[in-house]
């Protein structure tokens, strides 16, 4: 019999990074090999896989979740010196931690700038020292929609002082999200909102990674597409059939250089995969787990 999704025990911890960072995490329990490993996007936090992670441990899945470097709970960089390699390396201990007892890899389940690291990761591991058994890429390819990004990156530089309640954030993400159904409750805003000493609620994530790590990305896409191109192990890419930041072309494209790869769109989703449409997102993942 499966467990009940709301029965699912999970455990809080942290794993201390190379540069002495301290990052938040969470490990859902299960017996399966091998365990996933879930990278949420830029400007979200572990909360984002709730969902997926508690239903996946209920069929038996452990995954563990974690706070990226200045999100969430997990430590900021001091003096906002935030550059790709650190995140890279962060994956990278934390999916150390989660190898099985026998030495299996886990699955990487990485959306958006989560993605991308797992595609750095796996595609330049030494040999011998693959971190990842597979990749299940949510919404994101080695190249994507400019105009996708800006809408996102829009809407982080909005509201810099914040908001006056959690109502008014709530609005805000409405305006921003018009297809969700449902309307972000306090509960839901707390893991995402901070309290100021002003008394003003603004996002969890360091402000200045809006500049360091955002400049480098275009950068990065050079040595993301020669990453992919070395990727060995399966590969599953879920797209958001609604997205604006993957499209038929960055997937055409992506799949010439993974030929391996399967690729799978959710028909509701838009670039929050995993917010869209969950349910689905989840059984895509289950489905995969099995063929490994």
């Amino acid at each position: 019999m499966v467990a009940s999704p709301a029965l699912i025990p999970s455990s809080h911890d942290s794993i201390v990074a190379d540069d002495g960072i301290v990052l938040a995490t969470q490990r859902w329990h299960g017996a399966r090999v091998p365990e996933l490993v879930f990278a949420h996007g830029f400007g979200q936090t572990r909360h984002a896989w709730q969902g997926a992670a508690r239903t996946l441990a209920a069929n038996g899945f452990a995954a563990t979740t974690f706070d990226a470097r200045g999100h969430g709970e997990s430590e900021h960089v001091p003096r906002g010196d935030y550059h790709m390699e650190q995140f890279v390396a962060d994956l990278v201990r934390v999916a150390a931690g989660a190898r099985s007892s026998d030495g299996r890899a886990p699955v990487l389940v990485g959306a958006s700038m989560g993605g991308l690291l797992g595609l750095i990761a796996a595609g330049e591991a030494p040999a011998g020292a693959q971190p990842f058994s597979a990749l299940i890429l949510v919404d994101i390819t080695p190249r994507w929609e400019t105009a996708g990004v800006e809408r996102i990156l829009g809407f982080m530089r909005s509201h810099p002082d914040g908001f006056a309640g959690y109502d008014e954030a709530a609005s805000a993400i409405e305006a921003y999200l018009p297809h969700r159904r449902e309307r972000k409750t306090e509960a839901q805003l707390k893991p995402l909102l901070r309290q100021c000493a002003d008394g003003r609620l603004r996002w969890h994530w360091d402000p200045a990674l809006l500049d360091g790590l955002v400049e480098e990305s275009e950068r990065y896409q050079p040595r993301l597409f020669a990453a992919a191109a070395r990727v060995e192990v399966p590969v599953l890419l879920l797209s958001g059939a609604r997205s604006d930041v993957v499209s038929g072309h960055t997937v055409d494209e992506f799949l010439r250089l993974v030929p391996h790869a399967r690729h799978v769109a959710l028909a509701e989703a838009t670039h929050m995969v995993a917010g869209d449409a969950n349910d689905a997102f989840t059984r895509e993942i289950a489905a995969f787990m099995q063929t490994l």
